[in-house]
């Protein structure tokens, strides 16, 4: 089961909004639903939130790093609980995915994401699960650092929100560590395609 959410992004008011920040968009949304708050914890460098579920302790963490340092908070708060890599969801955003659609996935390399890139050496693994956020591609590697610290077009923020929505429904699957049903529903939970218009006179 999934014992520790964490939302990457960059703290400050001038990366809020922007498509860098989506894990914390989620987190702030799991927290709402939980009813709880996040608050700060030096210890853990972090914003911080504990929810009883179940009789489960569940964590909530929002690194205050700055991305190429997220592992630093993840480590300090995994280890003093004795969470499992295993335990870990990191939701962040994911280039190659378009805004709107999201991805579960176990393990794998950190594809160049700084915050994933610290997580691994921190924790010595890339044995956690992700919940990768579409954000898209600027279409130019040279525009990718721009593009991230920049804010979405309104559509896109639109798009982004609609499948935080989707995906924070896969949360009991994930308490309950149905993993393969909470990656069914994130997989399958993309948003519907629009009508066609209808042809003049029909």
């Amino acid at each position: 089961m999934i014992k520790l959410f964490v939302g990457l992004g960059n703290p400050g008011t001038e990366y809020e909004a922007t498509r860098h920040n989506v894990g914390f968009w989620w987190v702030d949304a799991l927290a709402r639903d939980l009813k709880v708050n996040l608050v700060s914890d030096r210890g853990y460098h972090g914003l911080v939130a504990r929810a009883a579920l179940h009789g489960q302790t569940v964590w909530l963490l929002e690194p205050q790093t700055f991305m190429n340092l997220s592992g630093k908070s993840v480590a300090a708060l995994a280890r003093f609980y004795k969470i499992a890599p295993e335990e870990i969801l990191v939701i962040h955003d994911e280039l190659d995915v378009v805004p709107g659609q999201a991805k579960l996935k176990f393990g794998g390399s950190h594809a160049g994401h700084n915050g994933l890139r610290d997580i691994h050496a921190q924790l010595g693994t890339g044995d956690y699960w992700r919940l990768r956020l579409g954000i898209g591609h600027p279409g130019v590697k040279a525009e990718v650092v721009n593009w991230v610290l920049k804010k979405p077009a309104p559509e896109q923020r639109a798009a982004i929100e609609e499948c935080m929505d989707r995906t924070l429904k896969a949360v009991p699957a994930m308490l309950a560590g149905e993993m393969e049903k909470a990656t069914l529903l994130v997989h399958t939970s993309k948003p519907p395609r629009p009508k066609p218009p209808r042809p003049e006179g029909v």
